[in-house]
Order: C-alpha cells, then structure tokens, then sequence
C-alpha cells in the first residue's frame, strides 16, 4: 500500500468483508465440483471463441473459482496498485484531516465493493496490475455467486456456467490476441497520472462527494469510477477514451457470447434477460464500474448495437480493423454511430 494514499485501503478490505454475506453452498462439495469443471469449460469456451473472432487464444489460463472475500482481496490490491501513483502525485501538501478522509473514502468504497462481491460472477484478471507477480493470465468464477443465480433461475449449472465462460474467454481474447490491448489499456492510465494536478483539499471533496451521493440515494462513484473521483475536469477526454474502448470490448465480448450461447445452449435467452435485469440496477454494476470502465446498461447495448451496426453494414469480419491499432479505435461518438468509424477506416 502506499505511505501516502487518498483511500485507506486496509480500511476498505475490512469494510468489504463484512457485506460480503454468506451463501449456503460455498465452501461445500458443490463449489469444489465447480472448481474441477473450471478448467475443461474455460477450454471448450476458449476455442468456440476464437472460431468465433477469429482471435487466436495461444495457451491455458490459471482458472479458478474463489470466494466473495476472496474477490474483494483480489480487486483491493489491484485497484490499490493502479491508482497509488495517482494518488501520490495528488496527496494533499496538507495532512490535516486527510486521515478521516482517507478513511471515508476507505469505508464507502469498501461498501461499494462489498455489494458488488455479491454480483459479480466471473473476472479476466490480466487487465489490471496486482504486484503479485503469480498474477496474470486468470479466469476466475465467484463460485457463490454463480450457484446462487443457478438456483434462483433454475438454470442449468452446466450452461450456466460455460456461458459466463463464454463472457471471460471473450474478454482474455481481446487482451492477450490483440497484443497491444493491455499496454494500451495501462497508457490510459497513465495519462492520467501525467495530466492530474495537485488540488488542495482534494480529499475532503472527494469524501463529501461520497457522503452526499450516498445521503441523496444517488450513485456513489459516477459513471466514471473512482479514478474519476480524483481526475480533474481537463482529464475528462481520456476517461472518453477508456469508455469509448469498453463500449466496443463489452459490446463484443456480449455479441460473442450470446452468439455461441444460441447455438450450444439451450436456455439462453432467458439467461441473458436474467443478466440484463440485473444491469438495469444501477447499484449492481460489476467489477469493471470501480475502476470507471463500467457503463450504464444503454452504454452496453451501444457497444452491442455498434458491433451489429458494423456487421449489417460491411461484415463481421470488418471487426477486425478494430484491432489494428490504438488509432483504429472507434471514439465515442463513433460508437454511437457506426458508420463514422466505417467511413474513417474505408479512408
């Protein structure tokens, strides 16, 4: 952790744990059948996907099924690690009271993930830096979660959960096929850290930005995450950049998985109407809104509606051009409208 720090994370992990709740089935042989079913549905996922794409999954991910506490230690050190140079370039050159802010924002944040421990079903973990060099190319499944969705929609586990598969192997596809993807990722990032500048009082106001939206029953974090609690307005067109990129990742990895879901499962509409309710909360989005890359439900059907539009009007493998380059990129407005981005690329 870092000496200094705008978020107290230790307090935030604490916090966490104790929304985690408990699941009748964790821990028990049901999740340990899970965890041997893993590795041969990430398999079966990851060569349907790339048939799929036409993106080549070279080698095997470390697949695991771990707990919600398990989850909340995962995202904690990794969130730590990918804003302590932010939040060393922007601590306060004042310590008074910067402690009960770091707290706040700890105890609030650590809420935040704590819900969404009980949400999130599946994660592709070599987005994100962790400092643990062990980390890397990893699927995992929130084994409690999933079970709890199973039951509660009488799915079949055997679907239920190659089709969550689906969604990561989509996803691994895009960040280790597409060799610069992560790098360019982690530039966003990075831009940034080189474009932020020292505010005074900065912590209290992210910590009373916290309080007032959680008293007024609003949005904790915003659209733009909790890097957006510390950008400063002139930051704003990168964190465009990174939603503009999720759009089209989301938008892909979703047309994808519900694609292969059509032919190989059975249940899979109401599976996916099952996923989409839940989205339609906006207290229930999943991992990627706490580093600001989760969109709001109309924002994925964009990124789907984008990929379509390409489809309908060049072909699916158009897509690829995506894939080129940074530059290939669409922006946001072309998400919205896909033959701007067509139109440039035909250029």
């Amino acid at each position: 952790m870092s000496q200094v720090s705008n978020v107290d994370w230790e307090v935030a992990a604490r916090t966490a744990r104790r929304f985690t709740g408990a699941y009748p089935l964790a821990g028990t042989y049901h999740e340990a059948r899970f965890q041997l079913q893993a590795p041969e549905l990430v398999a079966r996922a990851s060569e349907m996907v790339s048939d799929e794409t036409g993106l080549e999954l070279v080698g095997s991910p470390v697949v695991d099924v771990i707990s919600r506490e398990q989850w909340v230690d995962i995202n904690v050190r990794s969130f730590a690690v990918l804003l302590a140079p932010i939040e060393e370039k922007l601590a306060n050159t004042s310590s008074i009271g910067s402690g009960v802010a770091a707290k706040v924002v700890g105890v609030e944040l650590g809420a935040v993930l704590g819900f969404l421990s009980k949400r999130v079903l599946g994660q592709y973990e070599l987005v994100l830096p962790t400092g643990d060099s062990d980390a890397g190319d990893t699927v995992l499944f929130v084994g409690a979660n999933i079970m709890a969705m199973e039951r509660r929609h009488e799915f079949r586990p055997s679907s239920f959960r190659f089709w969550v598969a689906l969604h990561e192997c989509a996803h691994r596809a895009q960040f280790t096929a597409v060799p610069w993807m992560r790098a360019y990722f982690l530039s966003l990032v990075d831009e940034l850290v080189s474009s932020s500048k020292p505010e005074k009082g900065r912590l209290q106001r992210v910590a009373s930005e916290i309080r007032t939206a959680a008293a007024s029953g609003g949005d904790m974090l915003g659209d733009a995450g909790i890097v957006g609690l510390f950008a400063s307005p002139d930051q704003r067109g990168v964190l465009d950049k990174v939603q503009a990129l999720m759009s089209l990742l989301e938008g892909h990895g979703h047309v994808v998985m519900d694609r292969i879901g059509e032919r190989e499962i059975i249940d899979v509409e109401r599976m996916s109407n099952a996923l989409k309710a839940r989205r339609k909360d906006p207290k229930s989005a999943a991992f990627m809104k706490l580093i600001g890359i989760e969109m709001k439900l109309k924002q994925y059907e964009n990124g789907a509606a984008f990929i379509k539009q390409v489809e309908s009007e060049a072909s699916w493998d158009a897509l690829s051009m995506a894939w080129e380059s940074p530059e290939a990129l669409p922006t946001l407005s072309e998400i919205d409208n896909a033959t701007l981005w067509l139109d440039r690329m035909a250029g």
